[in-house]
Parts: structure tokens; sequence; C-alpha cells
């Protein structure tokens, strides 16, 4: 079995699901998942996680996501996108100026109402069953977070925009809001997501490029490991009175790790560490407890070598 995350380039007309299906096919495996849907019609970074490192998905799917879009200015439509059903047309009467103001307010944190057409559920519901079932429902809105927009081009009516953003954040759903606020509406023609993280669409490989791995017997060059994975968290040895302890997945002290010439580890700086046991053997992440000051194991990742 594979453990690890490899980084899938989704391309379009494929969804999320369907990487996962067809991903368990060409590795002949069941224990895979994917960080976080991408609608259909976009394309991009789709991290997915193999084996032990689907318990990496909901940590994945918090992080920060980089998209390129393209807004439609004087279109709106029931999914926020042009695969939708217009709803509304307007002439676009709008400057560059005042497209760069409109879009540029959005920038930091706003609440956003999530579409209509989307996988939220709402008493029991995902909200996609009930749009197209005719039903529209309210919908309490989200903070999410614009880190920050750039638009490298505009011929209106089309803005061509990159956005790095928070987790939960619809771009369909900014675009319509920009739309909203020039008063000429708007919807997303296309959309491509260019980072998840640290996982990069110019190192994403297409399902047929994995496929051709796994005939070459090369695949798991193109796997990133459960701890490379999570490189973001410094890296912390325990000392060898402490292997059992950690090997059982048991709380630690801040005694239960080893120090460096000058006293130092790795817990002294964060409150998330990678754990490894005396003799580096990568095993999971604790996070320590700020009230008793004990490590307790957030994510274990015992037996990767099976």
């Amino acid at each position: 079995m594979y453990h690890g995350v490899i980084n899938v380039y989704k391309e379009p007309g494929y969804t999320s699901h369907d990487v996962v299906a067809c991903l368990r096919g060409i590795l002949r495996q069941k224990k895979i998942g994917h960080t976080g849907t991408l609608d259909p019609a976009a394309q991009g970074v789709l991290p997915v996680c193999l084996g032990q490192a689907t318990r990496l998905c909901d940590m994945l799917a918090n992080e920060t996501k980089t998209y390129e879009a393209v807004l439609l200015l004087g279109r709106q439509t029931d999914t926020q996108d042009t695969t939708g059903r217009v709803t509304a047309q307007s002439e676009v009467q709008v400057s560059e100026d005042e497209v760069r103001l409109a879009a540029e307010s959005f920038l930091g944190e706003y609440q956003q109402v999530p579409p209509m057409y989307s996988a939220l559920k709402v008493d029991g519901k995902k909200l996609y069953e009930l749009a197209r079932a005719g039903k529209e429902v309210e919908r309490q809105a989200r903070p999410v977070e614009i880190l920050e927009l750039k638009i490298t081009k505009m011929e209106l009516p089309r803005v061509w925009m990159t956005v790095t953003c928070s987790k939960g954040t619809y771009i369909r759903t900014l675009c319509s809001d920009i739309g909203d606020q020039l008063g000429c509406g708007g919807c997303m023609e296309a959309l491509k997501r260019v980072r998840v993280g640290a996982f990069l669409a110019a190192e994403a490989l297409t399902l047929s490029e994995i496929e051709k791995l796994r005939d070459n017997g090369t695949v798991r060059d193109a796997i990133v490991s459960v701890e490379d994975a999570l490189a973001a968290f410094p890296s912390a040895k325990t000392i060898q009175e402490a292997d059992r302890l950690v090997k059982n997945g048991n709380p630690l002290t801040d005694g239960d790790f080893a120090r460096d010439a000058d006293g130092f580890w790795a817990g002294l700086d964060s409150d998330t560490v990678r754990v490894s046991d005396s003799q580096g053997h990568f095993l999971g992440v604790y996070r320590c407890e700020k009230k008793n000051g004990r490590w307790r194991p957030w994510k274990m990742f015992l037996n990767l070598e099976e």
C-alpha cells in the first residue's frame, strides 16, 4: 500500500470524486481521499492522500490556496459561473479603475454567502441537490479571507485575476460579489487552482501521467511522504527511554524529548512538532496542551513501511 500525498492535476470535466475513483484503479488500493473539492469545470492542483496519509485530508483542506480566475462582468447565472443558467444580463459601463477598486475592496476578511450550487449541507441536504430541485434556502454568511488579489489582465467585460485565499472561499462567489458591487453583475468564466499549501500546479501530474509512472514502476517517486507533507512543523526526537511511549501514542512531557548541545529542542519555539523516536523513525505529530504543558498525539502514523 502507498502512504503519502500525490499532487494531482485535475483536468476539466472530472469531479474530485472522479479523480479519487480513477486513482483507486491506477494504484490498486482503496484507502485514498482528496483534500477538498474542485468544481468539475475547474482545473489545477488537487492533493490526494494515500493510505495512512488520509489522516492529513482535513489538515491539507485547511491550507491557503491560490487561484487564477477569469471574471466575466455583465452576466449572472444560478451557479455563479458560465456553466449555469443565465438569470440576468447587463451592459458593462465601468472603467478599469472602478473594476480594480471594487476587486481590491474584498481584500482581507469578508462575510461570504456560500452559493446554492455547493456541497455544503443544510438540514442534512447538500445545497446543490436542493438547487437542482428548484429550491433555494437561506444560507448563513461565513467569514473568509482574501489574502491577495491581483488583476493580471483586463479586456472588459473580462477580468483576469490571481487570488490567494483562506479555506472555504468560493471564487465563483467572489466573482459574483465583485460584479454586484460594480452594479453590472458578474460570474466566473474560468478557474485554475495553482497552489494548495506547498503543492504547486507546475509540479502536479495528470491521471494519465500517474498511470505511466505506475507502468514504469516509478510512481513512488511522485508520492510525497507523510513526514515531508508535514514539513511545516519542526522536527523533534524522543530520548531512548521515551521510545515506548511515543510508539504507543502516549502523552509526552518536555523531558521525553532529546536536546541538542545547547539544550534546545523544537518544542521550545512551537506548540506542534513532528515526532520521531530516538533512532529517527517518524511516528506522528504532537501538540502541546497549554494548561499543563503535556504533549499529546494529534496525528499518528505507525507502520508506514507496510
